[in-house]
């Protein structure tokens, strides 16, 4: 990955070369930015750079042995950590799978990377044999470039096992750096935080996502400005609204809002019993969907805008709930929303959790419906 095939970020990528120009490279890094932001491309072409053989001005020269090698991810000594399931597997166990989905889309989604790997209803860590695995590389010598480098995606995944990293984070081997590339800023551990140089990866502009869309063919003109507009700064979202993917989560929490208003059991019931099963890594992207859709309508609510970053069909209902709950309303359901993931995150019960929540969201709708009476 080059600098140059970075979409937008073109401060962040302007920190990271005068670093390497410098020669003032942190031995940890941390890019801290929402999904769809680019912080996991910006990780891989800081990695090419400081590999490559015959260093550009601002970028990789991406012809030399160590630029080839890089950008199939199949360097010796550039490593990779990221979640996985299970006790006492490794991230190493699972390369091959991460190398095909990083030249398909490195924009994923842990969502999608974990269901891609199998993880059905069992959520995503990095584990202590990780940590272990990752002491016993760093402690080798390169074998073929000046630098050893180690991507960590997502190091909120870590817990407290973070603490067996510390010491070589904070005393790493000589020329070893650790980019660590981050979401949840409050999920990773102080100690670690520390340790870490912050580079702040925001959400993508609009006119980048355009630009990226059109650099890749998949959009132009109104089509890539309406794509840009709806992903609210995430490529990701951007290529499956390219791709005319239909967005799975905006289908099932609209109906499930449906069914919630109505207060139905017959119809609650096999809906939660159904959604119960789809795995809790899924249902986690499903409250974030779910709350990202919330902050939409209380957007409508307030300022009564129609330009809403929700496609048609959710724009819609959104318009049509304006009826039945006001801004108060879709504050309580947020917090509940926000409430429930705290459970799911535990592993409480998805079906007892669900239905239980179903019938407070139809209490709060059918409260402002009682008010407004």
């Amino acid at each position: 990955m080059l600098f140059s095939d970075i979409i937008g970020q073109q401060d962040a990528v302007r920190l990271l070369t005068q670093m390497v120009k410098d020669q003032r490279i942190p031995h940890a890094l941390l890019f801290l930015g929402p999904s769809g932001s680019g912080k996991l491309p910006l990780a891989m072409a800081m990695a090419q750079y400081l590999m490559c053989e015959d260093q550009q001005a601002n970028d990789a020269c991406g012809r030399c042995r160590s630029c080839l090698k890089t950008s199939k991810l199949i360097h010796p000594d550039l490593h990779f950590s990221f979640p996985t399931v299970g006790t006492n597997i490794k991230s190493d166990d699972f390369l091959s799978q991460w190398r095909t989905a990083m030249q398909d889309n490195p924009y994923l989604n842990v969502n999608e990377w974990l269901q891609l790997i199998g993880a059905a209803n069992k959520q995503g860590n990095i584990n202590k044999e990780e940590c272990l695995n990752i002491i016993r590389k760093l402690s080798l010598k390169t074998f073929e470039s000046n630098y050893k480098v180690l991507i960590m995606w997502l190091p909120e995944y870590l817990g407290k096992e973070g603490n067996r990293l510390l010491k070589l984070i904070e005393e790493p081997p000589e020329n070893t750096i650790f980019i660590l590339v981050a979401e949840q800023q409050e999920l990773i551990l102080n100690t670690i935080l520390s340790r870490c140089q912050l580079v702040k990866v925001p959400r993508l502009k609009d006119e980048d996502i355009v630009a990226g869309l059109e650099q890749k063919e998949l959009a132009s003109g109104e089509a890539a400005n309406s794509i840009a507009f709806l992903s609210s700064g995430n490529f990701n979202e951007a290529l499956k609204l390219a791709a005319k993917t239909e967005n799975d989560n905006a289908t099932l929490f609209l109906d499930w809002l449906r069914k919630c208003y109505k207060g139905n059991a017959v119809e609650l019931v096999p809906w939660v019993e159904k959604f119960a099963t789809i795995g809790r890594e899924n249902q986690k992207y499903f409250l974030q969907y779910a709350l990202h859709f919330l902050r939409e309508f209380l957007i409508h609510q307030v300022t009564q805008t129609t330009q809403l970053r929700l496609g048609p069909e959710e724009t819609k209902t959104a318009k049509n709930l304006t009826k039945v709950i006001g801004p108060e309303q879709i504050q309580e359901i947020s917090e509940l929303i926000s409430e429930v993931s705290y459970y799911v995150e535990r592993n409480a019960n998805p079906k007892l959790l669900f239905l239980d929540t179903s019938i407070r969201i139809h209490d709060i709708m059918r409260t402002k419906k009682a008010v407004q009476a």
